[in-house]
């Protein structure tokens, strides 16, 4: 429920720095903001949206806790669409707490995760997806997402569904008209002309709905699982390609028992990297939970690093390794190639594996460059029906909404194709445009807002 009060939280992150801001917005924002700070020239009244030297004063006591510049903002004309006032102090830990104390004693409250941009949506100031994309940008670990979450603040993806829906509520609105004026000599589109739109429609949303793996990739990063059985080396191919000793390396199979996982960044590419347990049959109850976990992160994973050592001879557990990639797109390493081969890759062909293979050493780094350029290819690969759309979705939720919009043009299509009556077009067409407005925020609930705006920081 959104409450007409005035907020304040840091908009810089915790900890001590050279700078800090302190954020107020609400209805009596500029109030307090005269309460907290005075200019260095008494008497003199800054002018709105410019920077002014001043002192932040503690309105109990008078006291002088910094020197600090101050920004005035009269609403609406604000990321709010509120009056907003900054303070940009000095960052020290204790000072900030100082001035968010002073702040709230004059009537301000402390701000929850992301109430500023959820206050900017409520006013109208930004959509649903602009608001998420604020997250991703703060939130984005390398330049596929940072390329994403601009796209999507700028408007693009907003744009895209407005348009779309638009277009739907035009059918939909053809479709009453018909129900209201079937006597009136009026000229309607017929029943082939809305087929075709819907057609069009379901077509369009189709193709961004198929660019979720795309955006999720740009978003989050390709999730690669290293796979093969124990002691293939697969610890030593994660150390290698993250440059650090992040995996246990011994002689010892089973070593590693549990999901060990980091990223790095190949290009705009963010690669989230798993090391996993050795896939073998194992009677050790420990050992086995984490084979579990292996295929559980196998799963959800978008590329398979399959492991295998070149220095021993194939066999039954290689055989399970080679089973869990049977259609999973990735890469299998021959692994050890800097010893005496006793497998080549045509053995691992014959054995029925298909992806493409990289003779490997992660003890000397042979292959690691092929290694990534093959990775690379792959995520564009796999991303690549995200390429049409334009621009790409990214979470969960615009996924969902858009499948739902696609069973309701389906249902419309053959509604249409049955000759059922126009009410019964004009639901299913209805419920489509419903499913759109959900992902810009022009219909939504506070279920909804809860859950996206507690992912952000306070103070965003």
């Amino acid at each position: 429920m959104y409450v007409q009060d005035t907020i304040v939280a840091p908009a810089t992150a915790p900890g001590q720095g050279a700078v800090a801001i302190v954020r107020l917005s609400g209805v009596r924002a500029l109030t307090i903001l005269d309460s907290l700070w005075r200019p260095l020239r008494a008497g003199t009244k800054p002018e709105p949206r410019r920077m002014v030297l001043g002192e932040v004063i503690d309105p109990a006591t008078g006291a002088i806790l910094d020197r600090a510049i101050a920004v005035r903002m009269p609403g609406p004309r604000t990321f709010t669409g509120e009056d907003v006032a900054e303070l940009h102090c000095h960052g020290g830990t204790y000072l900030v707490r100082r001035i968010l104390g002073a702040a709230m004693a004059v009537g301000a409250r402390m701000a929850e995760p992301g109430e500023f941009t959820r206050r900017a949506f409520l006013n109208g100031r930004i959509d649903l997806t602009e608001a998420e994309a604020i997250a991703d940008l703060v939130a984005a670990r390398g330049e596929g997402a940072l390329r994403l979450a601009l796209d999507q603040m700028t408007g693009l993806l907003g744009e895209k569904i407005t348009k779309l829906r638009g277009q739907l509520i035009s059918i939909r609105a053809h479709l009453e008209a018909e129900i209201d004026f079937a006597d009136e000599d009026i000229d309607l589109p017929g029943r082939g002309e809305i087929a075709s739109s819907v057609e069009s429609l379901a077509e369009d949303v189709a193709v961004l709905h198929q660019s979720f793996v795309a955006g999720r990739i740009a978003r989050e990063g390709a999730r690669a699982v290293i796979l093969g059985k124990p002691n293939a080396g697969k610890s030593s191919v994660l150390n290698l390609l993250l440059g650090i000793e992040r995996s246990i390396v011994t002689a010892v199979p089973g070593t590693t028992r549990d999901v060990i996982e980091d990223s790095i960044q190949l290009g705009p590419l963010t690669l989230v990297l798993q090391d996993t347990a050795g896939v073998r049959e194992s009677t050790d109850e420990v050992e086995s939970i984490g084979i579990a976990r292996t295929f559980r992160s196998l799963a959800e994973a978008d590329l398979v690093l399959a492991v295998f050592d070149a220095s021993r001879p194939l066999d039954p557990d290689d055989a399970l390794v080679i089973e869990r990639c049977h259609g999973r797109s990735g890469v299998a390493l021959l692994n050890k190639c800097d010893l005496p081969p006793v497998i080549r890759p045509d053995d691992l062909r014959g054995a029925g594996l298909a992806m493409p293979i990289v003779p490997f050493s992660a003890r000397r780094g042979d292959g690691l460059e092929s290694l990534r350029t093959e990775i690379v290819r792959l995520a564009e690969e796999i991303a690549a029906p995200g390429v049409a759309a334009g621009v790409a979705i990214s979470r969960e939720r615009h996924r969902a909404a858009l499948g739902r919009a696609l069973q309701a043009l389906a249902a419309a299509r053959e509604s249409l194709k049955a000759a059922m009556p126009p009410e019964i077009v004009a639901v299913d067409i209805g419920a489509a445009a419903d499913a759109l407005g959900e992902i810009t925020g022009e219909i939504h609930s506070e279920d909804v807002l809860d859950v996206i705006f507690r992912e952000f920081c306070i103070g965003k």
